[in-house]
C-alpha cells in the first residue's frame, strides 16, 4: 500500500518509517531534509505543509497519510508554532481530501487536553485546551484538531491520536528531545537532583504502532489517547542511572517551589534562547494527570511496553546509536 508521512525525518517519523517499511508499504516521506541513510521502499520528497499546491503534489497517489509535522515549544507565544500546528493541519487535510487519500491519521498531542483543570484524570472526554492563558503549543494542538474536524465534515476520513510524553529510541534529533536529553544525562550520572512531579510517558515506538493501528482500525473523527505509564521524574532518572551503571539523583525539588521563581528564571532562559524553565515546562509536572488510554486498547489493540523496557533500550541506544546517522541532506 502507498502511504505518505509528513515530518518523516523527525523523531517520531524515523520510528514510524521503520514500522511501515517492515509491513511492506511503499512510503513517500515528506520533509525539508532527509537522512543520509534511510529505509528501503522510501521515496523522500520536499514539502511545505503551509503550501496547498505542495501538499496536493506530494500526497497524490497515497492511500493513507500520517501527519506528524508540528512545532513543539514550551513558549507562551510562537507565531510559527501557531501557523504550523493549526493552518498546517488544515492545508494537509484539504489536500488529502482533494487528491482522494482514503484516510488521514493526525498525530495531535495530550496537550490538546487541558491538563491544568482535568481534575487529575484525562480521557477522550476531558476538557480541551481552549483558554487563551495556556501555552501556545497546547492551544495550537487543540485548534489544529478543530481545523481538521472542519475538513472531516466535508468528507475526509480522518482519525486523531494524542500521544503523551514521548521518549525512547530511536532519537537522532540534534538536540535530543527534552526527555531523552535528561535521561542521557542521568544515565551518565550527571543529575544530582531532579524536579519532582511526574508525567505519563510513552515509548516512541509504541506511538508509531498506535498511529498505524489507528489507520487500520480507528473510527472516523475519533480521538485516541496513546499513553504509557505514569512515573515521577525522580524515579525515571534513577531508572536511567541504574541502567547506565551510575548513581541517580538523591532527592527531588518541588515543582511548585520552582514555579514560584519562574518570573525571575524565565527571562534569563530567554536570553539563552531556552524555554525549559517556563510555565509550560512545569505545569504538567505539577498537575501530573493520570491518562486513561483504555479506549485505544479496546478499539485499536494498542499495547504499550513498560517504562523500564524503554529506558533500558534508550540507554543501550545512547551507547551504540548505529546503524543510522544523524547527518541530513537537503531534498532536491
Amino acid at each position: 500500500m502507498k502511504v505518505a508521512v509528513t515530518g518523516a525525518a523527525g523523531y517520531l517519523g524515523t520510528n514510524l518509517l521503520r514500522l511501515l517499511v517492515a509491513r511492506g508499504h511503499e512510503v513517500t516521506a515528506i520533509d525539508r531534509v532527509a537522512p543520509q541513510t534511510t529505509e528501503p521502499n522510501v521515496t523522500w520528497v520536499s514539502g511545505n505543509v503551509l503550501d496547498p499546491a505542495s501538499m496536493r503534489e506530494t500526497l497524490r497517489g497515497a492511500e493513507i497519510v500520517y501527519h506528524l509535522v508540528a512545532v513543539i515549544t514550551l513558549a507562551e507565544k510562537n507565531d510559527l508554532a501557531w501557523r504550523v500546528n493549526t493552518e498546517g493541519v488544515r492545508v494537509v487535510a484539504e489536500a488529502a481530501l482533494e487528491v482522494g487519500v482514503r484516510r488521514m491519521v493526525h498525530a495531535s498531542s495530550i496537550h490538546a487536553f487541558n491538563q491544568y483543570i482535568c481534575g487529575g484524570h484525562i480521557d477522550e472526554n476531558a476538557p480541551r485546551s481552549t483558554e487563551n492563558s495556556l501555552p501556545v503549543y497546547d492551544r495550537s494542538k487543540w485548534a489544529g484538531e478543530v481545523a481538521l474536524r472542519e475538513v472531516i465534515d466535508k468528507g475526509l476520513d480522518a482519525v486523531l491520536c494524542n500521544p503523551t510524553g514521548v521518549f525512547g529510541p530511536l532519537d537522532y534529533s540534534r538536540p535530543l528531545s527534552r526527555i531523552n536529553r535528561t535521561l542521557r544525562d542521568a544515565a551518565q550520572g550527571r543529575i544530582p537532583a531532579m524536579i519532582g512531579g511526574g508525567f505519563d510517558l510513552v515509548d516512541v515506538r509504541d506511538v508509531a504502532e498506535g498511529l498505524i493501528l489507528a489507520g487500520e482500525r480507528g473510527r472516523t473523527g475519533e480521538n485516541y489517547l496513546l499513553g504509557g505509564e505514569m512515573i515521577s521524574m525522580l524515579d525515571l532518572c534513577r531508572l536511567a542511572a541504574g541502567h547506565g551503571g551510575k548513581r541517580g539523583p538523591k532527592f527531588s525539588i518541588s515543582p511548585k517551589l520552582v514555579a514560584g521563581v519562574i518570573p525571575v528564571l524565565a527571562p534569563i532562559g530567554k536570553l539563552f534562547k531556552s524555554d525549559i524553565v517556563s510555565k509550560a515546562a512545569l505545569g504538567a509536572l505539577i498537575s501530573a494527570p493520570v491518562v486513561d488510554h483504555g479506549k485505544a486498547e479496546r478499539e485499536l489493540g494498542y499495547r504499550p511496553r513498560s517504562t523500564d523496557e524503554t529506558v533500558r533500550d534508550l540507554v543501550a541506544f545512547f551507547a551504540d546509536p548505529t546503524p543510522a546517522t544523524p547527518d541530513t541532506r537537503q531534498i532536491a
